[in-house]
C-alpha cells in the first residue's frame, strides 16, 4: 500500500503542476491585443478551401443555414469567415473598401446581421498589401485604421489578415498596424495573422494576434495535410489561451483523402489545439465527414481549457506519439502510422510524463468506449496505413 500511494501522491504532484502551470499562462496576457477573444481555438468555418473565389452573399447566407441544421453550431463552429475576393477591386472616393456589387449586393454589415441572428458570428479577409493574394481587391496597407473602422462597424467578428504583395518590409512592421487598428475599432475582432510562417510568428505573435499561421498553404492530400502538421508542432510551447498556433483550414471532406486519412488530420488538428475552421461545402456532406467533423469528444480534446499543444514524444520511422495533458488530470495521446503498411505502435508512459507504475483506463475516441481492460507502462495498436489511434488516459492508480 505504501508504493501506491506513493505513486498516486507523485501523480497528483505532477498534475498540480500542470494545473498552476496552465493558470500562470492563462494570466500572462498579451501587452497589446487584450481582447479577451480565442480563449479555445476557434471554431467554425472558411471559405477559401472549397470555393476558393467563386463566393456570394447566396452562398454564405445558405452556409450560415447549414452550420444551424446540421447541429454543427451547438459544436462550437460559431465564425463564418469570407476569404479572398468579396470586394471591388477599387476603393470608393473616401478610400472605403467597397463589397462587389455582383456576388454581395446587399453588402457585408447586411450579412453579418443574418449570420448574428442565427447566433453565429461572421469573419472577413484582408491582406497586409496593396492587394489580396488573388490581386482581385485590395489590402489594407496604408489604410488599417479606416478598414478596422469599417469592419467594426459592419459588425464583424474575426478578421483573417494574409501577407501577399506589400511593400517588402517586414511583416513585424506591417502586422502591428492593424493590431494597433483593431483596438481603436471599438469592437472585439478575433485577429488571425496569416504571413504563412516565414518569419516564425509563433515567436512574436502573441502580442499581436489570436493566431498565427505557421505553415504555408494547406492542400487536399496526405503529404501535405502531415508536413503542416509537423511544422506546426515545432512551436507547441507557444500556444495558449487566447494565442493559437495555426497550421491551416481543414481539408475534411473536400474528397482527396481516405477516412482513415481524415481522421489523422482531424485528430492531429484537435489534439495540437489549432483552429477549427471547416473547409468543405457543409450544404452538401457525407455521412462519413459529418461523422469526423461532429466528434464531440475529439472537439472537447480540442477546446480544453488548459490550451496546452500536443508535442511528438517519440518518433520511430513512420510510428510516432503524440501527447498532450488535458484538465482533469487526464492525458490525450494519439497513436500514428505514417507508413504504408500496417504496424503496431506503443505508447510509453515514461514518453508521456507519467510514472511508469501508473494504472490507467483508457478512452478511444474514434470508437467512443472505454477499454475493458487497464494499463500499465503502456498502451499498445495496431494501426493501417495512415491511421491513427486517440486515446484519453486517465489515471486511477
Amino acid at each position: 500500500m505504501g508504493k501506491r500511494r506513493c505513486v498516486v501522491a507523485a501523480l497528483a504532484a505532477i498534475m498540480l503542476m500542470m494545473e498552476l502551470a496552465a493558470l500562470t499562462v492563462a494570466e500572462n496576457r498579451r501587452s497589446m491585443l487584450s481582447n479577451g477573444l480565442g480563449m479555445t481555438p476557434p471554431m467554425g468555418w472558411n471559405s477559401w478551401n472549397h470555393f476558393g473565389c467563386n463566393i456570394d452573399e447566396k452562398m454564405i447566407r445558405e452556409t450560415a443555414d447549414a452550420l444551424v441544421s446540421t447541429g454543427l453550431s451547438k459544436l462550437g463552429y460559431e465564425y463564418v469567415n469570407i476569404d479572398d475576393c468579396w470586394a471591388e477591386i477599387s476603393r470608393d472616393d473616401k478610400g472605403n473598401l467597397v463589397p462587389k456589387k455582383s456576388t454581395f449586393p446587399s453588402g457585408i454589415k447586411a450579412l453579418a446581421d443574418y449570420v448574428h441572428k442565427k447566433g453565429l458570428k461572421l469573419g472577413i479577409y484582408s491582406d497586409a498589401g496593396y492587394f489580396t493574394c488573388s490581386r482581385r481587391m485590395p489590402g489594407s496597407l496604408g489604410y488599417e485604421e479606416q478598414d478596422a473602422k469599417t469592419f467594426a462597424s459592419w459588425g464583424i467578428d474575426y478578421l483573417k489578415y494574409d501577407n501577399c504583395n506589400n511593400d517588402g518590409s517586414k511583416p513585424t512592421q506591417r502586422y502591428p498596424v492593424m493590431t494597433r487598428a483593431l483596438m481603436k475599432a471599438g469592437r472585439p475582432i478575433f485577429f488571425s495573422l496569416c504571413e504563412w510562417g516565414d518569419m516564425h510568428p509563433a515567436e512574436w505573435g502573441a502580442p499581436l494576434g489570436n493566431s498565427w499561421r505557421t505553415t504555408n498553404d494547406i492542400s487536399d492530400n496526405w503529404e501535405s495535410m502531415i508536413s503542416r502538421a509537423d511544422q506546426n508542432e515545432i512551436y507547441a510551447e507557444y500556444a495558449r489561451p487566447g494565442g493559437w498556433n495555426d497550421p491551416d483550414m481543414l481539408e475534411v471532406g473536400n474528397g482527396g483523402m481516405t477516412k482513415d486519412e481524415y481522421i489523422v488530420h482531424f485528430s492531429l488538428w484537435a489534439i495540437s489545439k489549432a483552429p477549427l475552421l471547416l473547409g468543405c461545402d457543409i450544404r452538401n456532406m457525407t455521412r462519413e465527414t459529418m461523422d469526423i467533423i461532429t466528434n464531440k469528444e475529439v472537439i472537447a480534446v480540442n477546446q480544453d481549457p488548459y490550451g496546452f499543444q500536443a508535442k511528438k514524444v517519440r518518433m520511430e520511422g513512420d510510428q510516432e506519439i503524440w501527447s498532450a495533458p488535458l484538465s482533469g488530470y487526464k492525458i490525450a495521446v494519439v497513436l500514428l502510422n505514417r507508413g504504408p503498411v500496417r504496424y503496431s505502435t506503443t505508447a510509453r508512459w515514461d514518453d508521456i510524463g507519467l510514472d511508469p507504475k501508473t494504472v490507467v483506463q483508457a478512452r478511444d475516441l474514434w470508437e467512443h468506449k472505454t477499454l475493458k481492460t487497464t494499463f500499465v507502462g503502456n498502451l499498445t495498436a495496431t494501426l493501417r496505413p495512415h491511421s491513427c489511434k486517440l486515446y484519453v488516459l486517465k489515471p486511477i492508480a
